[in-house]
């Protein structure tokens, strides 16, 4: 039998080139035909199915990926009544053995539009300066499935070692993944076993560097009633003798948060945190200083008074994002607007409560506890209820990093910002896939990263793609999978790249 030519390690110069050019070629304009379809995820469009925007965001990405030429390529859209799409491709590996296999999870599924655009710009009419592309769903997540089939497309193109990738693109995640868990059944004889998760719906410290993503918080939230009146009553008549709803309720989330400084009471809702998160904190810290907090949009008046963080020691705002739990109330019913607000004292107040949890906390547990502590002994005997939202999401701390990851994921960065190294953060935002995942292959490495840097802001107005970082995190992806490869023969380790 002839011997095998050795596995090909990388031209660095010739990827970097391939992702730019399908970038400027191709990509971009995917990406913004993906911005135009406003495909609402389930949670926040109750006839999405009949409305079939999802499904079409699947079909479309489905039909660009069959015009991909990677030999081998094969590409489905799974579809069941009553259950979001998903979009499944397989690649097969070249240069590395066929059980070696690398998921890639991303999702298609959007926000809704909200308000607060700024002029010129809207969710569903793609706009793009020159360095960032603005609109709804180009950086959380539309992104991701061309930039994944990019990285292997750009090993192909030369005949680098690469492993075997499948994909795993949802269109449910902005509404807990409800679906995956049926999918993932109906996929796992197919998928295999899994060496490397590649999650690329994640954020960046800023767009100097490749960011690796350490840990995501959990989330538990619910809505808070308290009802003191079946009707409202004259302020003047009622006021002093019935208590005022918001007063109550005020009362009652002190019990969850101390007010004057943010933190969480319950004990049962904080955890430990681990020593080499604390020193990646530093770490992080040392490099981005006030960005941390000079990243959001913070309201100054016309006489230059001015918001601002909680501290501006940028550890302990790192610290707190990742591995402290936070509370914030996302909405309220029971509130005129303030131009027809009479001298009513209102029978009832009612909140939405949003609520961070620390990635080591028990979401179950956590909304059991917060459900406990604000129904309990109520003041004034008012009727109060805490309904637990539907969906809990546990939070996610990575694996230990394995040499040849470690030492890829430094020369991938280093080749691909100019000599800046691999930098770690913990995000405070939610991915429930995680915790799954990790779950099924616990022998697997996990690379969390994304897009979703400073100005970026998902899920909010002006939420942007910053195309710059995305060709170079592209570029990255595709040397970390060569390195996996060569790492996966025994042919050579990062440092050799």
């Amino acid at each position: 039998m002839p011997e095998q030519p050795a596995p090909a390690v990388a031209d660095h110069a010739q990827v970097r080139d391939f992702c730019d050019t399908r970038w400027d070629d191709e990509l971009l304009t995917l990406i913004q035909e993906h911005i135009r379809v406003p495909a609402v995820s389930p949670a926040y469009d109750p006839d999405w199915e009949a409305r079939g925007l999802l499904g079409k965001v699947a079909e479309s990405s489905a039909a660009w990926l069959r015009t991909v030429p990677l030999p081998g390529l094969r590409v489905e859209v799974l579809r069941a009544p009553g259950r979001t799409p998903l979009v499944y491709f397989e690649i097969p590996g070249h240069g590395a053995r066929a059980d070696e296999t690398v998921l890639f999870y991303g999702h298609l599924d959007k926000q809704p539009e909200g308000d607060g655009w700024d002029e010129g710009r809207s969710a569903w009419q793609p706009v793009f300066d020159g360095t960032r592309l603005f609109g709804r769903g180009g950086a959380d997540d539309g992104y991701a499935l061309p930039a994944a089939v990019t990285a292997v497309h750009a090993l192909a193109e030369q005949g680098a070692a690469r492993p075997r990738c499948v994909g795993v693109f949802e269109a449910g995640e902005e509404s807990g993944s409800p679906d995956l868990d049926h999918w993932f059944g109906e996929l796992a004889p197919r998928i295999g076993e899994v060496g490397l998760v590649v999650c690329l719906d994640s954020g960046a410290g800023d767009y100097e560097r490749l960011w690796l993503v350490t840990s995501l918080r959990g989330h538990c939230g619910g809505t808070l009633d308290v009802r003191v009146l079946g009707d409202g009553a004259h302020s003047g008549d009622a006021g002093g003798v019935v208590p005022s709803s918001f007063r109550v309720l005020r009362r009652l989330l002190d019990r969850l948060e101390d007010s004057a400084t943010g933190r969480i009471r319950p004990e049962a809702l904080h955890c430990a945190v681990p020593d080499e998160r604390r020193a990646q904190v530093g770490e992080a810290a040392a490099l981005l200083a006030d960005q941390v907090w000079q990243r959001f949009d913070w309201y100054e008046d016309e006489d230059g008074r001015r918001a601002g963080p909680i501290t501006d020691d940028a550890a302990e705002l790192l610290l707190a994002r990742a591995w402290q739990p936070s509370l914030a109330v996302t909405g309220a019913d029971g509130l005129p607007p303030v131009a027809s607000a009479g001298n009513v004292l209102r029978p009832h107040t009612r909140i939405k409560l949003s609520l961070r949890l620390p990635p080591l906390v028990d979401s179950a547990e956590a909304v059991a506890e917060v459900a406990r502590l604000l129904e309990a002994d109520p003041p004034h005997g008012a009727v109060v209820r805490f309904t637990p939202d539907r969906v809990l999401a546990d939070g996610w701390h990575a694996p230990a990093e394995q040499p040849w990851l470690r030492e890829a994921l430094s020369a991938a960065s280093r080749t691909c910002f100019d000599g800046a190294d691999v930098a770690r953060i913990g995000q405070g935002g939610t991915i429930p896939l995680m915790g799954k995942l990790t779950g099924r292959f616990p022998e697997a490495q996990f690379l969390a990263c994304g897009v979703l840097g400073p100005g970026a802001n998902a899920h909010g107005p002006n939420e942007s793609l910053h195309v710059p970082y995305a060709r170079r995190l592209t570029a990255c992806l595709a040397l970390t999978l060569n390195a996996y490869a060569l790492n996966a023969r025994g042919v050579a380790s990062a440092d050799n790249l």
